[in-house]
């Protein structure tokens, strides 16, 4: 690991330059534990995929002393098991004008539509950060048959709910925003409301399948919702 210092009031932790669970393990453990230690002057701490990044402020931290325990916090989080959650179960009505680059994901795979669903749907997932709009999770790995890359030119308006490939990576956009992921199908699930007792549907470190449903179902969902 390495520490590198990000302005004035920031300080991120480096560990392996890898994409890697157990790496991501320690990442979560980390944040966690300096959040646990109450460290004088720490106002946040955001953990990513290998890294975490700790905000604090400059008047009210002694630096030496923070580097000294976030490098000792590290040494302790060197051997931490990757947690076995109970799997969230996601709905989506995959194809269609829910997902409308179904067909190309398909095409890349050298696969039908169904077979791509099957794959997707098939897995489970780890949501390895939070990021990009309240409530997006990075989830990974996707299996790389259908591992399609992003747009080179991002739609201007993704719809909430939409169901996304980009790479190894799989996500649901929680609100509408401009985004460049192969959208394959949408969810009538919420992955940030802020009307809810918990507004994250996902924290770092859990698991998520995707189970595929019916138009008939997700419109009842919908409606519902």
């Amino acid at each position: 690991m390495r520490l590198v210092q990000a302005g004035d009031a920031c300080v991120v932790v480096e560990l392996e330059a890898r994409i890697d669970p157990v790496v991501n393990a320690r990442a979560i453990a980390l944040a966690d534990a300096v959040r646990s230690a109450a460290i004088r002057g720490v106002r946040d701490v955001v953990p990513t995929y290998r890294t975490v990044a700790v905000y604090f402020d400059p008047l009210r931290t002694n630096h030496a002393e923070l580097e000294a325990r976030l490098h000792s916090e590290a040494r302790r989080c060197e051997d931490v098991a990757i947690e076995d959650r109970q799997p969230v179960t996601v709905p989506v009505c995959y194809g269609g004008d829910l997902g409308p680059d179904l067909p190309a994901v398909a095409a890349f795979a050298g696969l039908s539509a169904d077979h791509v669903v099957a794959i997707h749907s098939g897995s489970t997932y780890r949501v390895f950060m939070l990021g990009f709009v309240p409530g997006f999770a990075y989830l990974g790995v996707v299996d790389p048959w259908i591992a399609a890359p992003r747009h080179a030119t991002p739609r201007v308006r993704v719809p909430a709910g939409s169901v996304g490939i980009a790479g190894l990576q799989t996500g649901i956009y929680p609100a509408e925003t401009p985004g460049g992921w192969q959208l394959i199908g949408r969810t009538p699930v919420k992955p940030f409301d802020v009307n809810r007792p918990e507004p994250f549907l996902f924290k770092p470190g859990d698991r998520v399948r995707f189970s595929a449903i019916e138009r008939a179902e997700y419109d009842r969902m919908v409606r519902s919702a």
